[in-house]
C-alpha cells in the first residue's frame, strides 16, 4: 500500500499538512486568476457562549433533511450544521482529514483503507465505526433511496470490508482519481446507522449525525429547529472552533422573497441571509452595520446548456449562433452591479484547472446570422424569427422560479431580447422546481440553465460523459447537453483515473476545450454564494468544500 501524503499524519493527524502537488498546482493557478477561496470571517475579541441564531434561507425547503436523498444545494446548506463527512478540503485545496484521520489506496489505485478519528458518537450514541460507513455507502447506492449526487459520486466503488471497527476498506471498479473530492460532499455525509433503519420519512424528517448541532423539530413552511450538540468532538482538520460550538442553537427559516428577506435582516429578526441580490450587497456593504461574505461555489459555472440530442441544436453552428447572439456581458454587467464576473468556462473559477475561452463565446451577431444562412436557416416569418421547412426557429427554455434570482431571470429575458434579432424565438417557461425536474426528464426543453456543484474538475465527466445522458435509479440525469462524443468520453475516463495531478490536468484541459468549442454551453458567471451577516455575528466561514456557511465557530458579540 501506498500512503496518500495527507495520511502520514503520526500522533496529530488533525493538523494542517504539507502541501501536496494538487494543492500546489491549486496555490498556482489561483494566483494566476486572482481569485482566492473564501476564508473565516474574522472574530474580534473572544468568543461566547449561547443565544440563538437566525438563518433565513431564500432557497427553496428541502423536501427531505437527508441529503442521500435526491441531493441538492438547500439540503447541503442546512446537512452542513448536523452532519460530517469522512474528509474535507482546506482553503489551499487540500482534502484534509475530518471523520476519517487518515487512508491509504493501493498501487492500482482500485483499494482505499480509512482509517475513522476514534470516540466518535453519533448523536443518538451509535458509535462511529467501520459498519457505519458501509451503511451510509449501501444507503446511497440503494436505488430506494433516490439519491443522485451522492449515487453518482459514488459510481466506481463496487464493495466495502470492515477491515477492523476502525477501518473500512473500499474496492473501486477502476481508479477514482475524485474519490477524496467526492468523500469530502455534504451529499455523502456520514449518517448514523441506527436512524437510516427508520422510515424514510422520519430520516428526511430529522437526520442523525455526528455534527456540532442536531434536528430537534422542523415546522414546514416556517422554520427548522437546530440544538447545540455538546459531546461533539469532530471538527475537520482545519476547524477554527475544536469543541462544542459556541451556539445554544439555530433558526433556520425559509424567507423566499429577497426583499422580505433582507428587510428582516435590516430590522434584527434574522441574523443572517443567504441569496443576496445585488442591490443588497451594495446597500449592505456600505451600510456599516452588515457584513457581505462571498462564497462561489465549486464544479461547474453558472451556464446554459445547449440539447445538442434534438433539433435545432443538434447542429453546431445552430449552437455557435445561439452563443454569438446571446449579449451576456453587457447583462451581467448591468444586472450584477459588480458582484459577479462573466464566465468563459465550463468550470468554476475556484477550480484551478478551468480553462477560460472568451474569444468562443463573444457577442457578435453578424456572426451568428452567418451561421444561421450557412445552416439553411434563412427565411423569417412575419414575426421576424427564423424559419427553415416551415418550422420555426423556436428555443424551448424552462426556468426554475426556486432556483434563479431576479438578476438571472432578466439576463434570460435579456438573453431572450438580443437572440431575436438574430432570428431565435426563446421561449422562458417559468415553472416550480417539481415541474421544471419534470420537463428535464421529459426531455421537454432546448436550452436549460441547471446549476451542478461537486468539488474537483470530474464534475465535468458526470455533466458531460455519454453516460450521464442515461438516468440514475433516482430518475435524474446530468448530461443536460446531451453531449455524446467518443474523443470526450475517453478523455474524461483518463482523467478521473489517473493519479498524477500533471497528467489529470492535461486530459481535463483537452476535455474542456472539446466542450467550449463544441458550443455546448454558454458560460454565464461563478454559481453565486452571497451571505449577508449582521456585524455582531462572528466566527461564521465557509466551507471549503462546496462553500456552505458552518456555524460550529460561529458566536454572537451581543
Amino acid at each position: 500500500m501506498r500512503t496518500n501524503p495527507v495520511s502520514a499524519a503520526g500522533a496529530a493527524p488533525r493538523l494542517a499538512k504539507p502541501l501536496t502537488a494538487v494543492a500546489a498546482i491549486a496555490i498556482a493557478a489561483l494566483a494566476l486568476t486572482g481569485c482566492t477561496a473564501p476564508s473565516p470571517q474574522t472574530a474580534s475579541g473572544s468568543p461566547r457562549t449561547g443565544g440563538t441564531l437566525t438563518y433565513a434561507s431564500g432557497d427553496a425547503e428541502p423536501t427531505c433533511l437527508d441529503p442521500h436523498v435526491g441531493g441538492n444545494y438547500p439540503q447541503a446548506l442546512l446537512s452542513t450544521q448536523f452532519l460530517e463527512s469522512l474528509v474535507s478540503r482546506d482553503s489551499d485545496g487540500e482534502i484534509v482529514p475530518w471523520l476519517a484521520k487518515s487512508w491509504t489506496t493501493s498501487a492500482d489505485g482500485l483499494t482505499w483503507e480509512f482509517t475513522l478519528a476514534p470516540d466518535v458518537t453519533f448523536t443518538d450514541g451509535t458509535p462511529l465505526d467501520a459498519a457505519a460507513v458501509q451503511a451510509n455507502v449501501a444507503h446511497l447506492q440503494d436505488p430506494e433511496t433516490g439519491s443522485s449526487t451522492g449515487y453518482l459520486a459514488l459510481g466506481k466503488v463496487v464493495s466495502t470490508e470492515a477491515v477492523s471497527p476502525d477501518v473500512v476498506k473500499f474496492t473501486l471498479s477502476e481508479p477514482d482519481s475524485a474519490l477524496l473530492e467526492s468523500l469530502s460532499q455534504p451529499w455523502l455525509a456520514i449518517e448514523s446507522p441506527t436512524a437510516l433503519k427508520r422510515s424514510q420519512d422520519d430520516n428526511c424528517a430529522a437526520p442523525v449525525g455526528t455534527g456540532p448541532f442536531v434536528v430537534t423539530k422542523w415546522v414546514k413552511q416556517n422554520a427548522v429547529t437546530l440544538t447545540r450538540n455538546d459531546g461533539y468532538n469532530s471538527p475537520p482538520a482545519d476547524a477554527t472552533n475544536t469543541g462544542p460550538a459556541y451556539l445554544d442553537s439555530i433558526t433556520w427559516r425559509f424567507i423566499p422573497e429577497s426583499a422580505s428577506r433582507y428587510a428582516a435582516l435590516q430590522a434584527g429578526e434574522v441574523d443572517v441571509i443567504d441569496n443576496a441580490q445585488p442591490d443588497t450587497i451594495v446597500q449592505a456593504e456600505k451600510s456599516g452595520s452588515l457584513q457581505h461574505l462571498d462564497a462561489p461555489r465549486p464544479g461547474a459555472s453558472n451556464r446554459i446548456e445547449l440539447n445538442s440530442g434534438k433539433p435545432p441544436f443538434d447542429d453546431v453552428r445552430v449552437r455557435e449562433a445561439f452563443i454569438r447572439s446571446a449579449n451576456v456581458d453587457d447583462a451581467v454587467a448591468s444586472l450584477f452591479q459588480g458582484t459577479a464576473t462573466r464566465s468563459y468556462s465550463a468550470l468554476s473559477s475556484v477550480e484551478p484547472l478551468a480553462v477560460s475561452e472568451p474569444k468562443l463565446f463573444g457577442y457578435d451577431q453578424k456572426a451568428a446570422n452567418a451561421l444561421l444562412d450557412a445552416a439553411g436557416w434563412t427565411e423569417r416569418d412575419a414575426d421576424g424569427y427564423r424559419v427553415k421547412d416551415g418550422a420555426r426557429l423556436s428555443v424551448q427554455f424552462p426556468v426554475s422560479t426556486n432556483q434563479s434570482i431576479p438578476a438571472e431571470q432578466s439576463l434570460f429575458e435579456q438573453i431572450q431580447a438580443t437572440a431575436k434579432q438574430t432570428g431565435f424565438e426563446v421561449v422562458l417557461e417559468p415553472m416550480d422546481l417539481g415541474s421544471w425536474y419534470a420537463a428535464l426528464g421529459a426531455h421537454e426543453y432546448n436550452a436549460v440553465s441547471a446549476p451542478y456543484t461537486k468539488v474537483g474538475p470530474d464534475v465535468l465527466r458526470i455533466l458531460y460523459h455519454s453516460s450521464g445522458i442515461i438516468p440514475a435509479p433516482s430518475g435524474y440525469f446530468a448530461n443536460n447537453a446531451q453531449v455524446n462524443d467518443p474523443k470526450l468520453d475517453a478523455l474524461l475516463t483518463q482523467a478521473g483515473q489517473v493519479s498524477d495531478p500533471g497528467e489529470r490536468k492535461t486530459l481535463e484541459t483537452d476535455a474542456q476545450n472539446l466542450i467550449l468549442a463544441g458550443f455546448y454551453i454558454l458560460p454565464l458567471y461563478d454559481q453565486q454564494n452571497h451571505f449577508l451577516l449582521r456585524s455582531d455575528v462572528e466566527g461564521v466561514r465557509a466551507m471549503p468544500t462546496v462553500s456552505t456557511p458552518t456555524f460550529q465557530g460561529a458566536w454572537l458579540n451581543r
